[in-house]
């Protein structure tokens, strides 16, 4: 037995081997390490965001004078703008942790993520904080998430 399965090996050309154990590594990547990364890249984000609104609610007098003084968000009122930046950033990263309306919830944060990168030219963190945005938004939360679980239960059959 052992010998005919030598020979079935052999019988197939190196290349075909290797493309064959690629595609297997490929497979476990996909079923295991992409999931895990989907959910590390809505924890990271989720917990930026978080946190930068609980900063906002915590002093909120500073948050105003900040929207009026140094990010100068144009056409909307400092005080609207503040209310909407914190209901965002305390809201969105609940979706996120969820995986609920994801890709939905990221576009706030890209917005918000624009206009910060704008105003800090010099951070290059917003850069990275928009790639991981994207990612969640043109690929999904992935398949540990309400998203997924929705979709599957209730999507097309």
């Amino acid at each position: 037995m052992l010998t005919n399965m030598v020979e079935a090996c052999l019988r197939k050309p190196l290349i075909s081997r290797i493309v064959q154990t690629y595609l297997s590594v490929l497979r476990v990547f996909e079923k295991i390490a992409l999931p895990m990364l989907m959910i590390f890249m809505r924890l990271w984000m989720a917990k930026i965001f978080w946190y930068s609104g609980l900063t906002k609610i915590s002093s909120w007098k500073s948050t105003v004078f900040l929207f009026k003084e140094e990010y100068k968000v144009p056409v909307i009122p400092p005080e609207i703008a503040a209310y909407f930046a914190t209901a965002f950033e305390l809201t969105c990263p609940v979706l996120l942790v969820l995986g609920l309306g994801a890709r939905f919830a990221t576009l706030p944060m890209l917005a918000m993520t624009a206009v910060i990168q704008f105003t800090y030219l010099d951070l290059i963190d917003h850069r990275y904080w928009a790639m991981l945005l994207a990612v969640i938004l043109f690929y999904g939360p992935g398949t540990v998430s309400l998203d997924h679980f929705i979709f599957k239960k209730f999507g097309r059959r």
